[in-house]
């Protein structure tokens, strides 16, 4: 699978779908432990797992209490083995239908209150986390490995390498992006001075001297909810990265634009940030539809949007960004 340039968290999750099958028993048959199944030679592993005598069948029934999106995962990981195995997943196989969600965003209040609580924290990687991540759409995996010489100031670009899917893309980023990273540099400077590893390359470091890790930074984005009056559930890293997108997509970004800044692989990925653009025309025109004209401009800050620091995003570069 690491030849697929599968992630290490798609590797960990098809291993455990991959064991829970094996350890699957039949009528009258004798339980075994991972242990014993791991321990069966490949040629009787490859009647064992056959997906026509029924095992796969008791396997999936025991995934009946999961949400439909973790089952087709672990259906997806068990198809893997089986086909390295030789066997084809009969056509039978039900997979449950998924309802997509649409992402979360921040409204622009909300994004007010983010922006005061970030500007009064005490932690002085929320500025410049909390800035870069809006103004670039990075994911938290991708923000966390950035490097000092991953980043162009004068470009106003950056290079994230061995991102989702290990592919390479350049993201975007403004003036406003580049004052808050040379005022954190000073910090990172210090922190580095009397660490061993005072070489580190890494953009963001902890106090400690440690590169960060995505759930530092979503422990950070939970104070900063607290702070701003915003439920937790609604602030996330994932949150502010499809906040960039809805908001250029309401300033008259295209699809495919889109696509390349978030560096999805499949436009049908993006297509769903339409949804939301739809859901919010419908939304307004209904408010405005009900409501005095007076109070139609007031209600309409309640909408989805984007930090005005990425009304500069150059989004017209993209196209010549190869």
């Amino acid at each position: 699978m690491r030849s697929e340039k599968k992630s290490s968290h798609t590797i960990r999750a098809y291993d455990v779908a991959a064991k829970s099958f094996s350890i699957t028993s039949l009528p009258g048959e004798e339980k075994l432990d991972w242990e014993n199944a791991s321990a069966i030679p490949v040629r009787s592993f490859h009647l064992y797992v056959d997906p026509n005598n029924g095992r796969m069948d008791a396997w999936m029934n025991g995934l009946g209490e999961l949400k439909p999106a973790t089952i087709n995962a672990k259906i997806a990981a068990l198809t893997h083995l089986l086909k390295w195995l030789g066997h084809t997943v009969p056509d039978w196989i039900q997979r449950p239908s998924r309802s997509r969600s649409l992402p979360k965003t921040l409204g622009r209040r909300e994004l007010t209150r983010l922006r005061k609580a970030v500007s009064e924290s005490e932690d002085p990687l929320a500025m410049p986390v909390s800035t870069l991540m809006l103004d670039t759409g990075l994911r938290v995996s991708e923000l966390c490995a950035l490097d000092i010489d991953d980043i162009d100031k004068e470009d106003l670009s950056a290079l994230v390498i061995g991102g989702k899917g290990e592919k390479d893309r350049t993201v975007l980023f403004t003036n406003s992006s580049v004052e808050v990273l040379e005022s954190w540099e000073p910090i990172r400077e210090r922190r580095l001075r009397d660490v061993e590893d005072g070489g580190l390359r890494a953009m963001f470091v902890s106090s400690r001297g440690r590169r960060i890790n995505p759930r530092s930074i979503q422990k950070m984005m939970d104070r900063l909810a607290e702070a701003a009056d915003i439920p937790k559930s609604r602030l996330s890293p994932h949150t502010l990265r499809h906040t960039f997108a809805t908001g250029l997509l309401e300033r008259g970004a295209d699809l495919v634009t889109i696509q390349r800044l978030l560096g999805h692989s499949s436009i049908a990925t993006t297509r769903v940030y339409l949804e939301i653009g739809d859901q919010t025309l419908r939304e307004i025109y209904h408010r405005a539809q009900r409501r005095p004209p007076a109070l139609v401009e007031d209600q309409a800050e309640e909408e989805p949007g984007i930090d005005p620091v990425l009304t500069e995003t150059p989004i017209e570069r993209v196209s010549t960004k190869r």
